[in-house]
């Protein structure tokens, strides 16, 4: 049986990090501010055009975890935005105050989206509870990925913890999209686990500093690393 291609997302955050991150092999691209939010219409058309690989863009007005009533007709009309200029899909993700995962408004956005592959992004790593919490992400239709680190605190702390979660749980492992302080030692071990997508960002910078723009090589290596 052959071997499944293990997905490799980069993140950008304007037009120039596009050719690297394409050059070096790519399959995915996310698209977002350095804070981690929506980016203006501009800079997302500049990044569409430049860019032969798929990409999903951040729908996030806030640097919380949720979201308000008057968010909501915001996030819906950028996203359609963001398809209308090419946009393969999006990324979002929003917690109760009672940090659950939002099953309500996720639904409800991914509802008004249908048919459009979404991203929950980085917030289950705030989840009281990750099991319940991975319990309900399977009721969101349209989820194809979960970024997550497995702890608020990067894949420093939460790996282990997410590495055993893949292993006894093939239906997270399918969603998984490790990313926050990835290294290659954990690629090998996470793969075998059955997750079949990764996320770099900082790793794929010279100097690990968004001041510089994604470099080809950066990627590539994480390309081969993947493909061996």
């Amino acid at each position: 049986m052959p071997e499944v291609r293990v997905l490799l997302e980069v993140r950008v955050q304007h037009q120039r990090d596009v050719p690297g991150a394409v050059e070096g092999g790519a399959d995915r691209l996310l698209l977002s501010t350095q804070a981690g939010l929506s980016p203006d219409l501009a800079v997302a058309s500049a990044v569409l055009r430049e860019s032969a690989a798929p990409v999903r863009v951040m729908l996030r007005l806030n640097d919380g975890p949720t979201t308000t009533g008057g968010e909501f007709g915001r996030l819906v009309g950028l996203a359609e935005e963001y398809l209308a200029l090419g946009a393969e899909g999006v990324a979002f993700g929003f917690l109760d105050p009672d940090l659950e995962v939002d099953v309500e408004t996720s639904t409800a956005l991914a509802e008004a989206l249908p048919e459009v592959p979404w991203t929950f992004h980085d917030v289950v790593d705030l989840c009281l509870e990750p099991s319940r919490a991975w319990r309900r992400l399977r009721t969101l239709p349209g989820l194809d990925a979960v970024l997550t680190a497995g702890s608020p605190r990067g894949l420093a702390v939460g790996y282990d913890d997410l590495l055993a979660l893949a292993q006894s749980d093939p239906a997270a492992a399918a969603l998984m999209l490790p990313g926050g302080g990835l290294v290659p030692e954990h690629v090998p071990w996470l793969a075998r686990a059955g997750v079949r997508q990764v996320h770099v960002g900082s790793q794929v910078r010279p100097g690990g500093t968004d001041k510089a723009y994604v470099d080809a090589g950066h990627v590539r290596s994480w390309r081969l690393l993947l493909d061996s």
